[in-house]
């Protein structure tokens, strides 16, 4: 999603943009953005699993002789890493080929590939300030690091026009639900039980994983259950809500660039623990309060939503601190990064 709010940013200024991934989200979202994919066969590196581990990296070993063919015929200016284990061999390839690398991280803390590859990038685009003093020292002594933001999609509708958009009426208060790409099925399960019989309405983006489970259940009128939603649609879905629930990804910049109250849950397994980062991030600014998955159960969801939807003064408050710590113009920033690198 950051990869392409950059590309569509990058377009507005003229420029051609072609992207590499994997068979996941950007096998659909990509070129249904009217964007080129060309596609390598990698995976996620197991922390866990040790023959996982060896198997991901000889994919990844395998995927970039492939890599450097298509940046070879693509011949690009620059080419933008996005972190994970996609950009991972890519990057590593422009890089066998001289060509400008611009990473870019969306999480509070760095992950492997950009760690092994940003001593070599023309540029670091940080989501979030360093958090450790060792890591503040490192990025002041090196011109390579800059604090963008996470890049994300203008918005393109205000409330009113969101509200439209998903049939919401003005004096209705709604609860935005949504987990990772897959969602997440503790928060899944917690909120499909939590508001059951709740008053207010419910935009409830549960993820393919347990949407075939899920829409079979018997769902109260104002229950909102969606498989999925494309890029725009999601930026709707979040300035039409009076406050969501989700896990603490680097969704949290887009949570608060939509100046949107949050319960923050974040996944306990994720690389370095960055989503406990990220929601901490969030909420020592006063914009979201966080609930351990281990203490998630519908019981204390409801009772935490009906609390704060009780209080508008402390979710007012909350929005205005969200608002105070979002970047909007990250994109265009990147973009910028990568234009000017493309020059050097």
């Amino acid at each position: 999603m950051p990869a392409l709010a950059v590309a569509e940013a990058l377009r507005a200024e003229g420029a051609e943009v072609a992207f590499i991934g994997g068979a996941r989200a950007e096998a659909r979202l990509v070129p249904a953005a009217g964007f080129q994919l060309h596609t390598i066969a990698v995976e996620a590196l197991s922390r866990t699993n040790p023959l996982r581990a060896v198997r991901a990296l000889a994919r990844a070993a395998a995927a970039l002789p492939r890599a450097r063919r298509i940046l070879a015929a693509l011949a690009p200016d620059a080419v933008m890493g996005g972190g994970g284990y996609v950009a991972g061999p890519v990057a590593l390839a422009a890089l066998t080929l001289r060509l400008p690398v611009v990473l870019t991280e969306a999480d509070s803390r760095m992950g492997l590939s950009n760690r092994i590859l940003a001593p070599f990038a023309r540029r670091v685009c940080l989501a979030f300030p360093p958090s450790s003093r060792r890591s503040r020292l490192a990025a002041r002594a090196s011109r390579r690091y800059r604090v963008t933001g996470r890049p994300m999609y203008p918005r393109r509708h205000e409330r009113a026009g969101a509200r439209a958009r998903f049939g919401i009426a003005a004096e209705e208060t709604c609860v935005l639900v949504f987990g990772g790409s897959l969602g997440a099925r503790s928060i899944n399960l917690a909120a499909i039980e939590a508001f059951a019989g709740a008053s207010f309405r419910v935009l409830h983006v549960c993820g393919p994983r347990d949407y075939p489970e899920l829409v079979r259940r018997e769902l109260r009128p104002g229950y909102d259950l969606r498989e999925q939603l494309d890029p725009a649609d999601f930026g709707d879905a979040l300035a039409a809500s009076d406050l969501a629930v989700a896990r603490a990804g680097g969704s949290v910049f887009e949570i608060a660039a939509h100046g949107l109250p949050a319960i923050l849950i974040p996944y306990a397994h994720a690389a370095g623990d960055h989503q406990s980062a990220n929601a901490r991030w969030m909420t020592e600014a006063g914009a979201a309060i966080a609930i351990a998955d281990h203490d998630l159960s519908a019981a204390r969801l409801a009772g935490e939503v009906a609390a704060l939807l009780a209080e508008r003064s402390r979710l007012q408050a909350m929005a205005a601190a969200a608002s105070a710590v979002a970047r909007p113009d990250a994109a265009l920033a990147v973009a910028r990064e990568l234009l000017e690198a493309s020059c050097a």
